[in-house]
């Protein structure tokens, strides 16, 4: 899947294993580790298949965004870079057709 960035400055927060270490610290490895499951899942539907990732959909204020999990209250949202995003015939998002996502957040949980 190709990642996209909200910011430039969160784009470079993830360059590197350095800089991923220099900016998430202990969290450092599960960070990097989700980000490679990221780029290496031909659509966002493979993620569902990492139990550990706990991808999904967010409601509220959130809505139209997903999560990924870091660790117990760190996450990774996210959004469908593409713009409507590809949704099925009941209106509920087509995860099988989401192949670009853009980063928002990377860090402490949005409860």
């Amino acid at each position: 899947m190709k990642l996209n960035y909200k910011t430039k400055k969160l784009e470079k927060s993830v360059a590197s294993l350095t800089a991923i270490a220099k900016n998430y610290g202990t969290r450092a490895k599960l960070v990097n580790q989700r980000k490679n499951e990221l780029l290496a899942a031909p659509t966002l539907e493979t993620m569902r298949s990492i139990p550990a990732a706990h991808c999904h959909e967010l409601t509220g204020d959130l809505k139209g965004k997903l999560s990924i999990s870091i660790s117990g209250n760190h996450r990774i949202v996210f959004e469908p870079t593409q713009k409507p995003a590809p949704a099925k015939e009941d209106g509920g998002l087509d995860w099988a057709q989401v192949t670009e996502i853009t980063i928002i957040e990377i860090g402490e949980d949005y409860h």
